[in-house]
């Protein structure tokens, strides 16, 4: 009974209170229920968002467009303004845009020179302190492997200067 009513277009399938094939509870009968009509209307929906969707990327896209040859075009007439102006000036402009430039150099190393100090002697500090900064261990293996091998190059030295006199 249940195949008769879907057949026809009614959601719902079943008695009262079943529950049918699209999920929902719904009435055997030929009048009520959700038909055809209702159908259509969900398919149409999805079609017009995705018509309202593409409308609104279409303007964004074309107007993005617009703008950015807009743009393009007013680039193009400033260079083509001030070209002669560059060219006339540049015996000026090209050594101050140098000096400019190292001087910008200078003063960005050297603030990250003092960054990197500043870092250190806190390292340090904390080091000293007893407050164990980070890579304090890799320091102290690194000083205990120096003094083991310092130690056994000074034992080797010995044992050569003990042969040397005693030859």
């Amino acid at each position: 009974m249940a195949d008769h009513h879907r057949d026809r277009g009614v959601l719902g399938g079943g008695a009262l209170g079943e529950r049918g094939s699209h999920g929902g509870y719904g009435y055997t009968g030929d009048h009520g229920g959700y038909g055809g009509d209702d159908e259509q209307h969900q398919q149409k929906q999805p079609v017009m968002m995705c018509a309202l969707k593409a409308a609104t990327a279409a303007t964004a896209g074309g107007s993005m467009l617009v703008l950015s040859g807009l743009i393009l075009a007013g680039t193009v007439i400033a260079l083509t303004v001030a070209t002669p102006v560059l060219v006339i000036f540049s015996p000026v402009l090209v050594p101050a845009a140098i000096s400019m430039a190292l001087m910008s150099a200078g003063f960005v190393t050297s603030g990250g020179l003092g960054v990197a100090a500043v870092s250190v002697f806190s390292w340090m500090y904390k080091y000293l302190a007893g407050k164990h900064p980070p890579g304090a261990d890799q320091l102290d293996h690194a000083k205990a492997r120096l003094a083991s091998k310092a130690r056994d190059i000074k034992d080797a030295a010995q044992i050569r200067v003990e042969q040397a006199q005693g030859a």
